[in-house]
């Protein structure tokens, strides 16, 4: 591995091209000539139509839906550019699939993030660019640099400018016990007050709001999380602060917008006014309710920034 390439060259898979695209014209080049399909078996192939022998690389692929296929797509593409001679390949990976399965949660359970920073890895990845992994310690899975971008500053800005000098009114609400420290955060940058919903899950992707634990009453509140998958938690968080906190308006935003199975319906006939996601997974459906926030100037700046070895944490800010 060397510390950089000679010049910089941007790939897409199939994941979310359109980002892909936004990212490049942010930085100023061209979207690399590639292309990533598969054969009428099902196996994936990958062809590159341009010399990146030197190159410092830059593999933009979601592993969102469908995972399996998206994740399979990103291995075989950074093999495709190790064997052409690249100078460094960085994966960037604005929503990393898995994360969710960090530990073990019951016995003889897989630890699959693990798993699939070792094929990363393996492949021939040379480091990664993610953003607001689920869990913080998968950086310590990788035995390469790994840079977590953070959601929190787009949702800062889209707020500040929505809400203006209202926002010191507001309540950030964290869905469960665990997005508090996230939640704590975006409130201590918009000067809003901290609240929590305490649920007790029954069992996998159904939830039961329990309790509210602060002051939101008559006050318009933000629920604050990293991702929305079924949107189960989300909508009965919205529910109790609005049933049983007395709450007046809820807004929500996370970065990463799985919506699977009921999530739109679910959304939409939620008490959520409007929810905000950045577009680090491509939009799932039609929902009035969800606008969708761009994150390619950030990853662009980050991209910038690791080729030309100057620091990131800048954009940690």
């Amino acid at each position: 591995m060397i510390s950089r390439g000679k010049d910089i060259k941007v790939f897409s898979g199939n994941a979310n091209p359109k980002l892909a695209a936004d990212i490049c014209k942010f930085i100023g080049i061209k979207l690399g000539e590639s292309e990533v399909g598969t054969f009428s078996d099902g196996e994936t192939f990958a062809s590159i139509y341009e010399t990146v022998r030197g190159s410092d690389i830059f593999l933009i692929q979601s592993t969102c839906t469908p995972v399996n296929d998206n994740l399979m797509e990103l291995l075989i593409m950074i093999d495709a550019m190790k064997r052409a001679s690249a100078g460094r390949i960085t994966a960037v990976i604005p929503y990393f699939g898995y994360a969710r399965q960090d530990r073990k949660a019951k016995a003889r359970d897989p630890i699959s993030a693990k798993l699939v920073a070792n094929m990363l890895t393996a492949a021939g990845a040379d480091r990664v660019l993610t953003m607001d992994l689920h869990a913080a310690q998968i950086q310590g899975f990788f035995d390469i640099p790994v840079d977590n971008l953070l959601g929190n500053p787009i949702f800062v800005d889209y707020y500040a400018k929505k809400f203006g000098e209202g926002c010191e009114e507001m309540v950030v609400v964290s869905p469960d016990v665990g997005s508090v420290a996230r939640a704590r955060a975006f409130a201590q940058k918009l000067h809003m007050q901290l609240a929590i919903v305490d649920k007790r899950r029954q069992k996998a992707n159904q939830c039961e709001v329990m309790n509210v634990i602060g002051d939101v009453e008559g006050k318009d509140c933000i629920l604050f999380d990293d991702m929305v998958d079924t949107a189960g938690s989300l909508c009965n968080a919205a529910k109790a602060i609005v049933e049983v906190g007395g709450a007046h308006t809820v807004y929500a935003c996370a970065s990463h917008g799985v919506l699977s199975g009921p999530a739109l319906e679910r959304i939409q006939n939620s008490a959520i006014k409007e929810l905000a996601l950045l577009d680090t997974i491509p939009a799932q459906g039609e929902c009035g309710k969800i606008k969708y926030l761009t994150v390619a100037p950030m990853f662009a700046e980050a991209i910038e920034r690791i080729y030309q070895e100057i620091s990131v944490s800048k954009l940690f800010l």
